[in-house]
């Protein structure tokens, strides 16, 4: 998430289909596949309630550790499907430096802010700042990439996300009772990730690996990336509470883990487009849970603003329809 990606918000943006996936798959197997519309639901589900998960963990974790746990279930994930479908992790230096690179910036860098966000605020603000990656990814795609251009529909879209997000924080009371450090710590994280997917797009689009092998490597690395930072910011816990650590595990094994996996698939079947809209519900369920399971409170002008954020960025993502072939 995203999300997270993971989610988004964590999202696999390593090429748009994983290779040879939508024609290699035989088609008694395509039939026997669950239906693309239950794996969204379950995808957005797993992903809107990673924002939960992440504040439940560290009730009882630093956050450096309820990241590092995070990822570790989620390699482990990875490689068992890795091994099962005979895939190889990638080779060559140059590679291995990119995906090091996109390891910080897609999973270890944003990962642990959301984690350090959500000591000082409600799941339901991290899981709403999570939905603003799409904002920042298509403001700094205007700049970054030629290929994007600016048009009425993207600058009012833009426009209209940052009115919600400045509606979600409350700008008219000056921020009154909004924990600064923290919201802006998971503004932050929403930004990495599109900053990490610029990168990837500029330095591995092409690559002959597969999705999964390029992540399964990108989150080996940002678990050893974990490994080497979490013990230089906390202590080994002197006991080990079970419902957050409960938590770290569904983390990584479901909302990393198994969430990217599932993506892959909606990707091959539906398309980049209709995948990614699962960033669209990944907020109001990241609220929900907040509200009622965790008893967090709600000010009327939080929905509201994910509203607006959520309109905003789905007019950023839009395309101006083809005009019809003219009939001979």
């Amino acid at each position: 998430m995203s999300a997270a990606t993971e989610p988004q918000t964590s999202p696999t943006p390593l090429s748009t289909t994983p290779p040879g996936s939508l024609h290699t798959t035989p088609p008694l197997r395509r039939r026997r596949a669950l239906d693309w519309r239950l794996r969204f639901a379950g995808l957005s589900l797993i992903w809107g309630f990673s924002f939960l998960l992440i504040k439940v963990g560290t009730n009882g974790y630093a956050p450096f550790q309820v990241t590092f746990g995070r990822l570790l279930f989620g390699t482990l994930v990875l490689a068992v499907a890795i091994v099962w479908k005979r895939d190889r992790l990638p080779r060559g230096a140059r590679t291995w430096g990119h995906l090091a690179v996109s390891a910080l910036l897609l999973n270890a860098l944003p990962f642990s802010l959301f984690a350090y966000s959500e000591l000082t605020i409600p799941s339901t603000l991290a899981g709403i700042c999570n939905a603003t990656s799409p904002l920042w990814g298509m403001a700094l795609s205007l700049v970054a990439l030629s290929e994007d251009r600016p048009t009425r529909r993207r600058v009012a879209g833009l426009g209209i996300g940052f009115l919600g997000v400045l509606t979600v924080l409350g700008a008219w009371q000056g921020f009154h009772g909004l924990d600064a450090a923290g919201t802006t710590m998971a503004l932050l994280a929403s930004l990495s990730y599109p900053i990490g997917w610029i990168y990837i797009r500029r330095t591995l689009a092409g690559s002959s690996h597969s999705n999964l092998s390029l992540t399964g490597a990108q989150l080996l690395l940002a678990t050893a990336q974990l490994a080497v930072v979490t013990p230089l910011f906390t202590t080994l816990p002197t006991r080990f509470p079970l419902i957050p650590l409960l938590a770290i595990i569904a983390l990584g094994t479901l909302g990393t883990g198994l969430a990217l996996l599932i993506q892959y698939g909606l990707v091959a079947e539906v398309g980049p487009t209709t995948a990614q809209m699962v960033t669209y519900f990944i907020p109001v369920i990241a609220t929900a849970a907040g509200v009622a399971i965790l008893g967090e409170s709600l000010a009327w002008s939080t929905p509201v603003g994910a509203v607006i954020v959520l309109a905003g960025a789905a007019l950023t993502q839009s395309r101006p329809a083809k005009p019809a072939m003219p009939k001979p």
